[in-house]
C-alpha cells in the first residue's frame, strides 16, 4: 500500500515546484528593478552572473506587496546575496539542519494525532476525524516569508528546472545537487486556508476507505450457501483484491468464489452496493441479485449514495484551489512535473507503449492454459506465476499466525528478516531499531521518518488470532519502504537530499522486499523455470496497475474539463473511461468488452493520482532486480538507496547504468515465454 511520508509544508511546497518566472499573476517587482539589482550584484561580485540572475529572479517571483516596498527589495538583495563560498555552505548546512528540525516535528505531530484514525484505538470520533485533518503548520511557511528566511533561501540557491536538471545533473557534485535541491523548497506561496482544506479532505478520505470493510463471511449465493468463513472481513479493495489471488488454487470452488468478489466490486464500482451492509454484519448479502436477508426475511436496503466520486470530488476542489497560487498551473502537473519529476504526457506516452505489445496475448495465453478456462476480468489478479501461488493459503496463514500473533513479535523480528537477506548482524540492528511496527485499521502503510533520531513505522493488519499471510505479504511489503526510508535519511550525505526521486522508487524497493516473502518464511521457491515465472508475474502486475494508473489520470483530466461535474456524473464518467481503457488494452488479451473492473482502486478515493508510482515502481523494480540478480543484495540496496533524491533518469543511470525503459521487461517476457 501507499508510504506516507508527511514532511512538513516547507518541503510540500517542493512538490509543486516550476519555473519561478512562469507564475500565473503578475509580479510585484517589476522587470527594470530586478534589472537594477541584478547589475549592481554583478558589478560587486563578478565571476557569479549566473547565480546572481538566477537567484534575483527566483526571490522576485516570490515577493508579494505586503512583503515590502520595492525600495525594501532591492535592499534586502544587496544586505543578504552571499557571494563567498565557504559562507554559503554554512548557511545551507544551519539551514538544512533548522529544516530538518521543523519537518521532524511536524512529521511527529501528524503522526500522532492521526493515531486513532490508523491504529486500533477503538471507534472513530468525530473529534478524531477533526484532529486527524488538522495541518498545525499550514501557517509556517507564510511565517518564513514574512520572518524574510524564504527570500533568503531564495537568493542565495535557484530554483533549476526539471529540463536544466536532466541535462545538467550528471556533472554536478553532491553538493551542487543539495544545493539545487534547497532550491526546490520555496517556489510557491499558498494560503495556510488552502492547505488546511486539503488536510481535512484528505483526512476524510482516508477515513471512508479505512473503514470500508465487506463481510464476506456473510455473502450468500443463490442457493443460501456462504461461501467464505463466517468471520471473514476484508477491506476494499486491497482484501478483496487478496483474496481473490488466494483462491486460485481451489479449482471450481475456488472460481465461484473468485466470482462472487468480482461481482462485490463491480457493486461498489456503480454504488449500488446496499448502504448498510458496508462494515457490518447485521445482515446477509447475495451481491449477485443484491438481494439482503435479515433474521431469515429479506429486507430492503437504499443503495450507498455515490460517496465514493464525492470523496474523489472532494479532494479535486480542494486541490485545484491551490491552482492559482502555484506556478505549475493543475495538480496534475504539480504532481507529475513537480512530484514525480516526469511528465504527465510521457508517463502516458511509456504507459500505452507497454498495454500496446503484443507480447500481454501472448501471456494471456498461457495463463488461460495454466487455468484450463477462459480468462476473467478478475484474472487481472492472477496469482500463478509465484511459487506461493501452488501453497495452500491455509498452510502460509498456519506459520505466519504462530511467528506473529501481534505486531510486537514481527517488531522483534525485523532484525532477523534483515539477516536472512544478506544484512550483516550490524547493519540489520541499525536498520531495525529505527523502524516500530503498530496495529493499523486498514491494509497498512509505511511511515517514514523526517529526522535523524525518529522511528518510521510499519503499519500492518494483525487480526486478533494473529498475523495471517495475507497481512503477513503486505507487511513485507511495508517493511521495505521502511529500510529505504531508513536509508535514504541515515546514510545520504546531505539532508536536502534525503528520500528518494520520487514514490516509485521506494514502491520498488518495497516490490523487491514481498517478492522473498517466502523466503524470509524459510519455505524454498525453486522450481524449473523460476526466473521465467518470476517474469511473466512482474510483467502481469505491470499490464494490470497500468491500465488503472491510465484511467486515474484521464479521471484527473475528465475533472478539469468538467470542474462544475457532481458525483453521479463524476460516477458515470469513470465507469465509461475505465470501460474505454478495458476495451483499447483488455479487450484484446480477454476477449470480452466493457468491463469496469479498472475503476475499483481505493487509490483513486484517498491517495489522488498515487497509482501511476506503483506502474514507475514495477518498471524500477525489474531493471533493479536484474541488475541484483548477480550481485550481493544487501550491499547494493545500501548503495543504491543512499543516492538519495536525484532525478528519476540520474538516480537509475547511477543505480544500474541505464535509464527507466519498459523494453527490457518487455524483451525478457518473450524469452520467458519461449523458455516455458
Amino acid at each position: 500500500m501507499k508510504t506516507i511520508y508527511l514532511l512538513s509544508i516547507i518541503l510540500i511546497i517542493g512538490v509543486f515546484s516550476c519555473n519561478p518566472d512562469s507564475g500565473s499573476s503578475a509580479l510585484f517587482i517589476d522587470e527594470s528593478t530586478e534589472k537594477i539589482i541584478v547589475s549592481e550584484l554583478k558589478s560587486q561580485h563578478p565571476g557569479l552572473e549566473e547565480r546572481i540572475e538566477r537567484g534575483v529572479k527566483h526571490a522576485t517571483s516570490l515577493w508579494q506587496e505586503g512583503d515590502g516596498t520595492k525600495e525594501e527589495f532591492v535592499a534586502f538583495c544587496k544586505e543578504n546575496f552571499i557571494a563567498d563560498d565557504a559562507e554559503r555552505e554554512i548557511f545551507f548546512e544551519k539551514t538544512s539542519r533548522n529544516l530538518e528540525i521543523l519537518n521532524g516535528h511536524y512529521n511527529k505531530i501528524s503522526l500522532k494525532l492521526q493515531e486513532p484514525l490508523h491504529l486500533k484505538y477503538g471507534e472513530i470520533k468525530p473529534i478524531d476525524e477533526a484532529f486527524g485533518g488538522f495541518n498545525p503548520y499550514a501557517h509556517m511557511l507564510e511565517d518564513l516569508f514574512s520572518s524574510k528566511i524564504a527570500f533568503s533561501v531564495a537568493l542565495n540557491f535557484p530554483y533549476y528546472s526539471l529540463t536544466e536538471k536532466e541535462e545538467s545533473g550528471n556533472s554536478w557534485s553532491r553538493l551542487v545537487w543539495a544545493y539545487a535541491r534547497m532550491g526546490d523548497v520555496f517556489t510557491a506561496r499558498v494560503p495556510a486556508r488552502l492547505k488546511q482544506e486539503v488536510s481535512r479532505v484528505g483526512s476524510n478520505s482516508d477515513v471512508y476507505i479505512s473503514g470500508y470493510n465487506i463481510y464476506v463471511g456473510n455473502l450468500v449465493d443463490e442457493e443460501g450457501s456462504r461461501p467464505f468463513p463466517e468471520d471473514m472481513v476484508l477491506l476494499s479493495h486491497w482484501n478483496l483484491r487478496d483474496e481473490l489471488k488466494a483462491n486460485y488454487p481451489l479449482g471450481k470452488e475456488g472460481l465461484a468464489k473468485q466470482k462472487m468478489i468480482y461481482q462485490v466490486m463491480k457493486r461498489i464500482i456503480s454504488q449500488t452496493i446496499p448502504n448498510d451492509i458496508i462494515n457490518s454484519s447485521d445482515y446477509l448479502w447475495n451481491p449477485f441479485s443484491n438481494e439482503v436477508f435479515k433474521g431469515g426475511n429479506q429486507v430492503s436496503l437504499e443503495r450507498e449514495p455515490d460517496t465514493r466520486y464525492q470523496q474523489i470530488l472532494n479532494n479535486f476542489n480542494a486541490l485545484k484551489a491551490i491552482d492559482a497560487y502555484t506556478p505549475m498551473d493543475t495538480y496534475i502537473r504539480r504532481k507529475f512535473e513537480g512530484e514525480m519529476e516526469i511528465a504527465q504526457p510521457e508517463v502516458e506516452a511509456l504507459f500505452v507503449k507497454f498495454l500496446e505489445s503484443d507480447v500481454l496475448k501472448e501471456v494471456g495465453n498461457v495463463i488461460s492454459q495454466r487455468l484450463g478456462r477462459p480468462l476473467e476480468p478478475f484474472d487481472i489478479w492472477y496469482d500463478g506465476f509465484k511459487s506461493r501461488s501452488n501453497i495452500n493459503e491455509d498452510f502460509l496463514s498456519e506459520r505466519t499466525r504462530s511467528l506473529y500473533p501481534d505486531a510486537a513479535a514481527l517488531d522483534a523480528d525485523l532484525p532477523n528478516l534483515l539477516e536472512k537477506l544478506g544484512f550483516s548482524e550490524e547493519k540489520a540492528q541499525f536498520i531495525s531499531e529505527k523502524v516500530n511496527v503498530d496495529p493499523a485499521r486498514g491494509s497498512g502503510h509505511a511511515w517514514g521518518a523526517a529526522m535523524k533520531g525518529q522511528q518510521s513505522h510499519l503499519r500492518t493488519r494483525v487480526p486478533e488470532n494473529g498475523m495471517d499471510y495475507k497481512g503477513y505479504n503486505i507487511a513485507i511489503h511495508e517493511f521495505g519502504h521502511n529500510v529505504e526510508q531508513t536509508i535514504s535519511l541515515y546514510n545520504v550525505d546531505h539532508y536536502m537530499l534525503n528520500g528518494v526521486p520520487n514514490t516509485a522508487f521506494t514502491e520498488a524497493l518495497a516490490f523487491i522486499f514481498q517478492k522473498r516473502d517466502l523466503q524470509l518464511l524459510g519455505i524454498s521457491e525453486e522450481n524449473s523455470g523460476q526466473e521465467a515465472l518470476k517474469t511473466l508475474d512482474v510483467l502481469w502486475s505491470t499490464y494490470e496497475i497500468m491500465g488503472v494508473s491510465l484511467l486515474d489520470m484521464r479521471v484527473w483530466k475528465w475533472l478539469y474539463d468538467n470542474p462544475s461535474a457532481n458525483s453521479a456524473e463524476l460516477k458515470a464518467a469513470t465507469i465509461e473511461m475505465a470501460r474505454e481503457i478495458w476495451n483499447d488494452y483488455f479487450a484484446p488479451v480477454y476477449g470480452m468488452e466493457d468491463e469496469p473492473i479498472l475503476a475499483v482502486y481505493s487509490h483513486m478515493i484517498s491517495y489522488p493520482l498515487y497509482l501511476s508510482a506503483y506502474a514507475y515502481g514495477n518498471i524500477i523494480e525489474f531493471q533493479l532486480e536484474q541488475y541484483l540478480a548477480e550481485r550481493d543484495f544487501a550491499n547494493e540496496v545500501l548503495r543504491i538507496f543512499r543516492q538519495g533524491r536525484l532525478t528519476p533518469n540520474q538516480w537509475m543511470q547511477e543505480a544500474v547504468g541505464s535509464q527507466i525503459d519498459v523494453q527490457p521487461m518487455l524483451n525478457a517476457a518473450r524469452e520467458a515465454i519461449q523458455e516455458m
